[in-house]
C-alpha cells in the first residue's frame, strides 16, 4: 500500500467571540446557581448583537440570581469596555428566564435524563491530551492570542477572534502543517504587516514548536480581507451553542446533536458527552486501543442510556470483551452514576466554554483513573 497523503482543517475562536461571549454569560449563570444549589435546574441561552443583550431560558433554584449583574461582569471581563465596540457593560439586557416545564421537571425528579438525544466521545493518540491534532493546535493559537492581548504584550490587540489550522496526515498520522489561518481585530494606527509579525512569532512559532511542528511564514495568513478593527457582536451577532465543533473535536470526530453551554448535568447534551469523552480517553489511556469513538444515547426521563457502544477503529490491542468490561467497571453511564462519577454539581462550567471542553486536565471528565 502506497503512501496515502490528506490535510485536516480545525477552527477555534477566541473567548471574545460573539457566540463565546454568549457561552461564557450562560455558564456563569449556571455556575452560580450550582455555587449556591448544587441541584438547580439550568437551561439557559444567550443572543447578543449590536448594542442588545437577550438572556432566555429555564432556571430552577431557591437562591436569587442576578441574570444581568452576572452578563455585565462578562462582558467586561472579555474587554468590551469601550463604546467603539456598541456593545459595553452597559448595554441594554432584555431577561427572560421562568421555572423548568413541569412536564419535563417529573422526570428528572426520578432521575432521568432531562432531554432525549446521542452524544459521542472521541480519543486518539495525536497529541499527549489524546486529542485530534488539528483542533489541539486551533484551541492552543487562540488562547495564545488572548494572552497576548489580556497582558498587553500586544496592547494593540482588540476583542474577538479566530484561528485555523490544516494539518498534513500520511496514512493517518499527522506529518506537518500546511497553513494557520488567524483572525484578529487590532488598533487602527497598526499595520497589518505589523500584526502579522508579531503573531507569527509570538504565538504561531511557539505553539507549533512545542509540538515539533514548523510553519514558513509564507504560509501564515493573518485577516484574509486585509482589515479587521472592531469585532464583537456589534459586528456579527452571537449565541449561546452555536459553536459545537470548536467545542468538541474539531469536526475530526462525531459530536452529538446538543450544545453544551447554559445546561446543568442533569441535560444529558452535556453530562454525556463528558462521559463518552472519559471512557474513550480512558480506553486509549490504558492502551486498550490507539483510537476510541463512544457512542451514547439517552430517552428523556429515562435513567440508563439506550445505546451505549464502543468503536475501535480497527487499532483495539485487546477483546471486545475485555473493552467492555472495562467501560462497566469505569463509570456508571445512567444520568445519576454520571454526575456524581465526575462531580458534575460544582461550579466548573465557565471555564469551558472558552478553548474547547476536551483536553484539558483540569476538568474531571478528563482525569486517567488508575488500574
Amino acid at each position: 500500500m502506497g503512501k496515502i497523503t490528506k490535510i485536516f482543517t480545525s477552527e477555534s475562536v477566541c473567548a471574545g467571540h460573539p457566540d463565546k461571549i454568549c457561552d461564557q454569560i450562560s455558564d456563569a449563570i449556571l455556575d452560580e446557581v450550582l455555587r449556591y444549589d448544587p441541584y438547580g435546574r439550568v437551561a439557559v441561552e444567550t443572543l447578543a448583537g449590536f448594542n442588545k443583550l437577550v438572556i432566555a431560558g429555564e432556571v430552577t433554584t431557591n437562591h436569587t440570581i442576578n441574570f444581568e449583574k452576572i452578563a455585565r461582569e462578562q462582558i467586561k471581563r472579555l474587554g468590551y469596555d469601550h463604546d467603539r465596540y456598541n456593545f459595553s457593560y452597559s448595554l441594554p439586557i432584555d431577561t427572560y428566564v421562568h421555572v423548568q416545564s413541569p412536564e419535563i421537571a417529573t422526570g428528572v425528579d426520578s432521575e432521568g435524563a432531562g432531554d432525549q438525544g446521542m452524544m459521542f466521545g472521541f480519543a486518539c493518540r495525536e497529541t499527549p491530551s489524546l486529542m485530534p491534532l488539528p483542533i489541539t493546535l486551533a484551541h492552543a493559537l487562540t488562547r495564545r492570542i488572548d494572552e497576548l492581548r489580556e497582558t498587553k504584550t500586544l496592547s494593540y490587540l482588540r476583542p474577538d477572534g479566530k484561528s485555523q489550522v490544516s494539518v498534513i496526515y500520511e496514512n493517518d498520522i499527522p506529518v506537518g502543517i500546511d497553513s494557520v489561518v488567524l483572525a484578529v481585530p487590532h488598533d487602527e494606527t497598526v499595520t497589518l504587516a505589523h500584526v502579522e509579525h508579531d503573531l507569527y512569532s509570538l504565538a504561531v512559532l511557539p505553539v507549533l514548536t512545542a509540538y515539533d511542528f514548523l510553519l514558513p511564514k509564507a504560509k501564515l495568513v493573518v485577516n484574509g480581507t486585509g482589515t479587521w478593527h472592531i469585532g464583537g457582536p456589534a459586528m456579527d451577532a452571537g449565541l449561546t451553542g452555536r459553536k459545537i465543533i470548536v467545542d468538541t473535536y474539531g469536526g475530526y470526530a462525531r459530536v452529538g446533536g446538543g450544545a453544551f453551554s447554559g445546561k446543568d448535568p442533569t441535560k444529558v447534551d452535556r453530562s454525556g458527552a463528558y462521559a463518552a469523552r472519559y471512557i474513550a480517553k480512558n480506553i486509549v489511556a490504558h492502551g486498550l486501543a490507539d483510537k476510541a469513538e463512544v457512542r451514547l444515547a439517552y430517552c428523556i426521563g429515562i435513567k440508563k442510556p439506550l445505546m451505549q457502544e464502543v468503536e475501535t477503529f480497527n487499532t483495539a490491542k485487546k477483546s471486545v470483551k475485555v473493552i467492555k468490561d472495562f467501560v462497566a467497571k469505569l463509570i456508571d453511564t445512567s444520568v445519576r452514576g454520571t454526575i456524581d462519577a465526575l462531580s458534575l454539581r460544582k461550579p466548573l462550567y465557565l471555564q469551558t466554554a472558552s478553548y474547547g471542553h476536551f483536553g484539558r486536565s483540569e476538568f474531571p471528565w478528563e482525569q486517567i483513573v488508575a488500574l
